[in-house]
């Protein structure tokens, strides 16, 4: 019976617990559960504040759509565009010169009036179907003036900022006065012909200026208006060339007038040199004059 007894199972426990590696893993285990109670804990935790905020913030936010004083990021630059609504039938019949365009292009670009050819500062534009047609803006701008121009028309010229400005002339009919602030694509008037250009009929003259210097309108139609600051950083390097020309020439100026005082000066030196050898053989002249005098009166005596 007692054989049996210590078969049993608390035997069997206690060869467990003498067993090495028994408290060991115990402790382990005991640590294991505790860690995953504590994290459980904490994500609940977490779990029932963000549901909190959130229905918190749900119920205070309600967005504005529309709000006013709103400011984009970015603001959207225009690109150019042709003075006409429908640009697939605009023709242009004369270029602007450019003295690095092709000869073609440079012939194409001269304008013959009163048995003279002048250089256009601009570009005329006719429409395909050779009907008169609506002038509209490039750029959204100010009407800065309209004047009527004995060999150029009616013209329209637009300010738009940055020191930018687009003119109209050629114009039949004018539908803006100064002042007014007119969108992009909107109607300034109607084409027409003038003196000037006669010989293109039914056109609309028109010119780009930047800081004052006119730009080949063509190289900027669908641009941004900033693509027109290359023209202010070409006209900026092309003045500090010329400056620097300026400086050069001015210091060789200068050289070449010290030179020339130097010259001047070693000329003078010259000219002293020169007068004392032609001194001293005319003295001994005398000399040799009076010698041979006294020699003959003692000869005579």
């Amino acid at each position: 019976m007692s054989e049996e007894f210590k078969g049993g199972p608390k035997n069997k426990w206690s060869r467990i617990y003498r067993k090495k590696w028994f408290f060991p893993a115990l402790y382990l285990t005991i640590a294991a559960v505790l860690l995953s109670v504590v994290v459980w804990y904490q994500n609940l935790d977490n779990q029932i504040t963000d549901t909190t905020e959130t229905e918190n913030l749900g119920e205070e936010y309600s967005p504005i759509p529309n709000e006013e004083g709103a400011e984009p990021v970015i603001e959207q630059q225009e690109l150019i565009q042709m003075p006409l609504e429908n640009s697939d039938q605009a023709e242009i019949v004369t270029k602007f010169f450019d003295y690095s365009a092709e000869q073609e292009d440079r012939e194409n670009a001269l304008v013959l009036y009163n048995n003279r050819f002048y250089q256009s500062t601009g570009v005329d534009i006719t429409s395909a179907d050779a009907e008169t047609f609506d002038v509209v803006a490039a750029l959204s701008g100010t009407v800065e003036e309209v004047k009527e121009d004995p060999l150029l028309g009616n013209v329209v010229i637009l300010l738009h900022g940055e020191d930018v400005k687009t003119y109209y002339a050629s114009l039949e009919e004018v539908s803006v006065s100064a002042g007014a602030e007119v969108k992009q694509g909107e109607k300034l008037g109607t084409a027409g012909k003038n003196i000037f250009g006669k010989d293109n009929g039914t056109h609309v003259h028109f010119e780009i200026r930047k800081d004052g210097k006119e730009v080949n309108p063509e190289s900027f139609f669908n641009q941004p208006v900033s693509s027109l600051e290359s023209i202010t950083e070409e006209a900026k390097e092309d003045a500090a060339v010329n400056e620097e020309d300026a400086t050069v020439e001015e210091d060789s100026t200068v050289n070449e007038e010290e030179q020339a005082d130097e010259s001047d000066q070693v000329t003078d030196t010259d000219g002293e040199v020169e007068e004392n050898p032609e001194d001293t053989p005319s003295d001994e002249a005398d000399d040799s004059e009076e010698g041979t005098d006294e020699q003959l009166e003692t000869e005579n005596e």
